[in-house]
């Protein structure tokens, strides 16, 4: 087998595993769920597994960074369709929270990751979300729609609102109506950005 071939049974093996890991970890959660089912839904061996992960938690990071990856693209896609940079900040917040509904993101993201892989403003997933904002509230201040503040702090205090909003809404007793009450909030303590408030 020669070294491409061979370096694309192994992305072919990994992108078997993160989706029945996908799959498993959405339907029965981190915990329950069998790695020898898992593998064996891959058609692939333990090995293959410990190979390219590692071991169940090094399978919950990939699967986690994916999803939280889809996430990002899906909320910037849905602010970039925004009339103004401004508008398509809290609209890409907005989408953000607005995800935390979602049963495989509850599940996976939400309740699963930060309990397995810890504090999800650490994760590498987070940080291409979080240097999407930056720019945005770096482009925002300078146009002077934003106060002059440092663009990571705000930058930092957005995301990490957006995310700990989402938690929220997960972890509530009855998400649907937490979550219109979320972005209010979240808009609310947004425009106390504004340069001229209004």
């Amino acid at each position: 087998m020669t070294a491409r071939r061979r370096a694309e049974t192994m992305e072919e093996n990994r992108a078997k595993l993160i989706k029945a890991a996908r799959r498993a970890f959405a339907e029965k959660g981190y915990d329950a769920a069998s790695m020898d089912a898992l593998t064996a839904e891959a058609g692939l061996t333990r090995g293959a597994l410990y190979h390219n992960f590692g071991d169940k938690r090094g399978l919950l990071a990939a699967v986690v960074h994916e999803i939280d990856a889809e996430m990002a693209s899906r909320a910037q896609q849905i602010g970039a369709r925004s009339q103004d940079d401004w508008e398509g900040l809290l609209a890409e917040g907005t989408a953000y929270i607005e995800m935390a509904l979602e049963p495989e993101v509850q599940r996976i993201v939400l309740f699963d990751g930060p309990a397995v892989l810890g504090d999800p403003s650490q994760w590498p997933s987070q940080n291409s979300c979080f240097e999407a904002t930056r720019q945005t509230v770096e482009r925002l201040i300078a146009k002077g729609t934003l106060k002059p503040v440092d663009a990571e702090a705000m930058a930092r205090l957005l995301a990490g609102a957006a995310l700990n909003a989402a938690l929220w809404i997960a972890a509530s007793d009855d998400p649907k109506a937490a979550l219109p009450k979320m972005i209010k909030a979240f808009r609310t303590l947004a425009a106390g950005l504004l340069a001229k408030p209004g």
